[in-house]
């Protein structure tokens, strides 16, 4: 699409910037006066809310419940799980001081709640009959991040975070299983987002997990982003937090658990994925505002009245509709605005159009126009909202799918990383290669083990051992 907009950096002279100019001038959020932190603005936040609702309801229909928990946590209770604590001690924020009194038991804010669900649950669970339990919480966190971005990594993020048990493991490694397919259909059916999916290797396991399932996207400069985790804790936890159950045999038994979480980074995907040199690009269903009416000419006779007709249908047809009838600004300002804001659908209205009885409908995706009869519009609104998210998830798949590349060697996984690719390489699974893969690469981590590709008798491209996996490499934020 041609550039409109100058006051967008454009992505390929620096996409970092890029990136902040749309967060920007999209009205996405504003930085706040505590480094790292952001204000989330209205259209911003509506973004998240519907990424919300939608997960939720699937959640729910899992048997998922929402609980909230403590935004702090005693320190005496978070150095009970010593892999944990080492995972996360670098990033808390403490708090020393209650009023004027110096704390005797400092409280961590929390960076995630494997502790104090833990803790919970050794209070709740003492039988077989009290499991399963399959509890989430909508919150956020802090993490005290020395480089933050607005989205993607900040010192406080909003998430959900579920933390389950379960009698088996065979029950909770299908819980963290189930809830992969939960993020990786809301990046299919809501986002437009195609992800990379699978288990990741030892060394980029979440701390204190047996086994960590992602999803990854990949955006537009060619470095991954780890979009959501999945986790199989095994009974670590409830081990070193006692939490115990009668079991069906009359035994003392530890649950098997499990935990699971995507944050605002979603928000950063969306962003990176689908947006281009004049702003946002919002799926339909995620949009704040899905159609935008411009009015032409809006002070000729009857143009107004129609255009507000079509906003009060499209409203009765559950569309999220806006009718900017501003004055003061002019039809070519109105379009230049909504492109930045990434609204999908404009429906543009003048005197001409009112004679024909059409409308004018601009996509954003592509720019492409159509003129449509206004009596059509039941029909033509929904179809054309549809057919945009599915052009939009077939673009973001296409790119996906040209930027991996196998490889066979550590020069070739190096040409294509550098080239913004995805490389598919053998490796041995030991966390000493990985780092010299890492080093090697300058920055290429394995994103997720892919579990169809069969080893046979392949090497390590790193070390030359046996090798345990296919995997997907990738730079990444």
């Amino acid at each position: 699409m041609e550039k409109k907009n100058d006051s967008i950096t454009p992505r390929d002279v620096d996409f970092a910037k890029w990136y902040t100019d749309v967060c920007r001038k999209a009205e996405l959020m504003d930085y706040s006066s505590v480094k790292g932190f952001i204000d989330y603005l209205p259209y911003g936040y509506s973004l998240w809310e519907s990424i919300r609702a939608y997960m939720d309801k699937q959640f729910k229909a899992i048997g998922t419940e929402n609980v909230y928990l403590p935004l702090v946590i005693p320190a005496s209770l978070f150095n009970k799980e010593k892999e944990h604590v080492e995972g996360f001690a670098p990033e808390c924020l403490v708090a020393t001081m209650g009023g004027n009194n110096r704390l005797a038991d400092p409280l961590i804010v929390r960076p995630t709640s494997e502790v104090l669900f833990s803790d919970l649950y050794k209070r709740l669970v003492s039988s077989y009959r009290d499991l399963p339990k399959i509890y989430n919480q909508w919150c956020s966190v802090v993490r005290w991040e020395k480089t933050t971005r607005p989205f993607l990594r900040g010192a406080e993020f909003l998430w959900q975070e579920g933390h389950c048990l379960f009698e088996t493991e065979e029950e909770a490694r299908k819980n963290a299983l189930d809830v992969l397919q939960i993020y990786d259909r809301t990046g299919r059916d809501l986002l437009a987002v195609p992800f990379l999916k699978g288990r990741k290797s030892a060394h980029e396991r979440f701390a204190g997990a047996h086994d960590t399932y992602s999803i990854e996207a990949l955006m537009y400069d060619g470095k991954a982003l780890q979009s959501g985790t999945t986790h199989y804790l095994g009974t670590g936890f409830a081990k070193a937090f006692g939490i115990k159950y009668l079991g069906r045999k009359n035994t003392l038994e530890n649950p098997h658990q499990t935990s699971w979480g995507v944050s605002t980074r979603l928000i950063g995907s969306v962003i990176m994925v689908h947006g281009d040199e004049n702003g946002l690009v919002l799926p339909p269903a995620i949009a704040p505002v899905q159609v935008v009416i411009i009015p032409i000419k809006q002070d000729v006779p009857g143009v107004l009245p129609k255009c507000r007709e079509i906003l009060e249908q499209l409203i009765k047809m559950g569309v999220r509709a806006k009718l900017d009838d501003n004055n003061l600004k002019t039809p070519g300002w109105k379009f230049a605005e909504y492109e930045v804001k990434g609204v999908p659908l404009r429906l543009e209205v003048g005197p001409r159009d009112l004679e024909r009885g059409e409308m004018v409908l601009a996509r954003r995706v592509d720019g492409v126009k159509k003129t449509a009869k206004i009596e059509e519009i039941e029909n033509e609104i929904p179809s054309m909202l549809e057919d945009i998210h599915k052009s939009m998830y077939l673009k973001a798949k296409a790119f996906l799918d040209s930027r991996i590349h196998q490889a066979h060697s550590l020069e070739e996984v190096k040409s294509i990383l550098d080239a913004g690719g995805i490389a598919v390489c053998a490796l041995s699974g030991d966390v000493e290669d990985e780092d010299e893969l890492k080093s090697l690469t300058q920055g290429g981590t394995v994103r997720c083990i892919k579990e169809d590709q069969d080893v046979g008798d392949a090497t390590c491209v790193v070390s030359g051992k046996k090798a345990a996996y296919y995997a997907y490499v990738a730079k990444a934020y």
